[in-house]
């Protein structure tokens, strides 16, 4: 019983990580598993592996808390493959919707993520500014800027995977920063073997690398980290503004077309080029359930802390 809770708070985590905005970080930090989690993803380094080409594998086993991590990470997969064709069915015929959740996800997250700055001041303000920069240019570059060759999806997953180990970042918004969100959910939808096994092998070195990295650099520069952080979501945000314009085109390897240059435009302009409702209605109301959906997980997590002080 205590393995299967596991599973199931991973696929907590799991169907978390396949939605822009939620952190999969948040639901272990939520669910209490977060310090186990990090702690376990810190021993997968040079000693366990050790054991491990040794052929030592029960020693191994014991020494990166495996049946813990095994659990964990079996939750999540199970997660991430059966939500997988419906976030891709949402997108393709529910753009505008699924894009305003988005949207009030990320604006919520930033909010939250926004408080464990503890003195805002001129170098936390120069991290932001960066931050949101670099994530404004990465949403207005065209798919030949982020190419679908093996060593950027290894890359992507490398940095996606950070994400996990952060309360507040999600690993699917680090995805959309890097425009690969959509290409990696088809490969995961389409059990494309050979994009999973690059992604799977990038997720497994940034996991083992980033997390002393990242570990490291909120111990020593905490706040500018952080505002560097909350800079990539605010720029982020011109990436899912619902309502867009597309100026041109390309064929992937599959033969589907896929949008190259977008711009965004106002949701009047957008009715009057396509000839369709824009859906003004449903987009605010999807971007208030998803602000809101990041307070009640916050909510529920103070309550679960609160309930844990008393005993």
């Amino acid at each position: 019983m205590k393995y299967l809770l596991l599973a199931l708070k991973g696929c907590a985590m799991g169907m978390a990580d396949v939605i822009p905005g939620v952190s999969g970080g948040t639901i272990a930090f939520i669910s209490g598993i977060y310090t186990e989690l990090i702690e376990s993803i810190k021993r997968l380094g040079g000693p366990a592996l050790r054991l491990l080409f040794s052929l030592r594998f029960a020693e191994f086993w014991r020494a990166v808390n495996g049946n813990f991590l095994a659990s964990v990470v079996a939750g999540i997969l199970v997660a991430i493959f059966s939500l997988a064709r419906v976030m891709t069915y949402l997108l393709e015929h529910h753009p505008i919707e699924i894009w305003s959740f988005f949207f009030g996800l990320i604006i919520a997250s930033t909010l939250m993520v926004a408080r464990d700055v503890s003195r805002w001041n001129v170098t936390s303000c120069l991290s932001f500014v960066c931050g949101v920069v670099v994530a404004w240019w990465i949403t207005v570059a065209s798919p030949s800027q982020t190419p679908e060759t093996w060593w950027f999806i290894m890359l992507s997953g490398a940095i996606a995977i950070c994400a996990m180990i952060l309360p507040g970042i999600s690993g699917a918004f680090i995805l959309l920063l890097m425009g690969k969100y959509q290409f990696i959910l088809h490969a995961v939808s389409t059990f494309d073997i050979g994009v999973l096994v690059l992604f799977a092998i990038g997720v497994v070195v940034g996991l083992v690398s980033f997390s002393h990295v990242l570990s490291w650099l909120l111990r020593r520069f905490h706040d500018l980290t952080i505002a560097l952080l909350i800079g990539f979501m605010v720029g982020s945000l011109n990436k899912v503004w619902p309502w867009k314009q597309t100026l041109e085109t390309y064929l992937d390897s599959h033969g589907a077309a896929h949008p190259l240059v977008e711009r965004n435009v106002m949701p009047s302009t957008f009715a009057d080029l396509n000839g369709t409702d824009a859906q003004v209605g449903w987009a605010i109301a999807m971007c208030i359930c998803g602000f809101l959906l990041i307070y009640g997980i916050e909510y529920a997590g103070r309550r679960i802390a609160a309930k844990k002080s008393q005993q």
